[in-house]
């Protein structure tokens, strides 16, 4: 038996990825799965989308608000995002949740994972991938929040994106939304994925669709 030390489980997790991968569905199913993990809601001054819930899904400020975070230092990571509208992560929240012990979870934007990797470079950091390119294009086609001119700038943004996998520690393929949720729960070294066997006798895994409430 080795004497090395097991290593210890990260205490902050960053996940990311271009637009319409699935990374809200993955993060959902993740959280039901281990309710035990503190996900971080970010800050956004887009306006709601149909369904989502102020304080749940995202905490929407106000242009003006979201400057008075910035100025005072409130915020962990933020970014423009499309080239319409900001995204940030509130840092007091954060930091409260990790000194009570939790295990964080962040699911921001590529720009916020690069600041993050900067003032906290012990956390991991983990990419959520489409199958290929044309499924991504027919996944944000196909869950219509967008007109087309939002697709054409969100679809810019995602080929930058797709290009900054090899920044992060760890890329997940979303074909299978359990099965990425398996592999997540392992990087997380919390509760154990469910059992493979169980899922062979279990009503069919769910496909990795659309996300119903897409992040941005």
């Amino acid at each position: 038996m080795s004497d090395r030390p097991t290593p210890a489980a990260p205490r902050v997790t960053v996940v990311s990825g271009p637009t319409a991968v699935g990374k809200g569905t993955v993060v959902s199913a993740l959280m039901s799965r281990c309710p035990e993990v503190w996900l971080s809601t970010s800050a956004t001054t887009r306006a709601p989308r149909p369904g989502e819930v102020d304080g749940q899904h995202y905490q929407f400020v106000s242009n003006e608000e979201f400057d008075e975070l910035i100025a005072g230092d409130g915020l962990l990571e933020w970014a423009l995002v499309h080239g319409s509208d900001r995204y940030g992560t509130p840092r007091a929240p954060v930091e409260a949740a990790l000194a009570e012990g939790h295990c964080v979870l962040l699911e921001i934007e590529l720009q916020g994972a690069r600041q993050v990797r900067q003032t906290l470079p012990e956390a991991q950091f983990v990419f959520i991938a489409p199958p290929n390119w044309d499924e991504l294009v027919r996944r944000l086609e196909h869950r219509g929040t967008e007109n087309a001119s939002q697709r054409e700038r969100r679809l810019l943004t995602a080929r930058a994106e797709m290009a900054a996998q090899a920044e992060f520690d760890h890329v997940l393929v979303n074909d299978e939304v359990e099965r990425v949720v398996d592999e997540l729960i392992g990087l997380l070294g919390l509760c154990p994925p469910a059992p493979a066997l169980a899922r062979e006798h279990a009503a069919p895994a769910a496909p990795a669709v659309d996300e119903n409430l897409p992040s941005t």
